[in-house]
């Protein structure tokens, strides 16, 4: 990678709200989840596992990054989820095999737009007035 891209990516990782680096590891788990695809289709044993190692890192950082107290029952399945891929992924990298990850994309890509809507409905959700404004009125 040259030098201007990974400074590009490093400043956009630095500079993004906590939402927008949620969308990151998820398009990132897509990625690494499509590409260990692929590489089971090309026979590509060694790429495979690198490939699904990348996305369980970023499972494991997802899962890391759970609040069960704010979060409740919401952390509680997403924990689910994560416990879900790992397994399934492990499945895939141990046999070879690449419907435990198109699975696992399916999920991913779910989480993905979910995310994605919450997100934009936060945005578009008018911001309730605070204390120090009411009390202005």
């Amino acid at each position: 990678m040259s030098y201007g891209l990974g400074q590009y990516k490093k400043t956009s990782v630095e500079t993004a709200s906590r939402e927008q680096i949620l969308l990151m590891l998820y398009q990132a788990a897509i990625k690494n989840c499509k590409k260990a695809i692929e590489s089971i289709e090309q026979k590509n044993i060694a790429k495979k596992g690198e490939y699904i190692g990348k996305m369980q890192d970023i499972i494991v950082e997802l899962s890391n990054s759970l609040d069960f107290e704010v979060g409740g029952d919401v952390a509680k399945e997403l924990d689910s989820l994560y416990d879900y891929l790992m397994y399934s992924s492990t499945q895939a990298n141990i046999k070879i095999d690449k419907q435990p990850l198109e699975a696992c994309l399916k999920v991913l890509n779910t989480l993905y737009e979910g995310w994605t809507e919450a997100i934009k409905s936060l945005k578009t959700t008018p911001a309730k007035p605070t204390l120090a404004k009411a009390a202005n009125e």
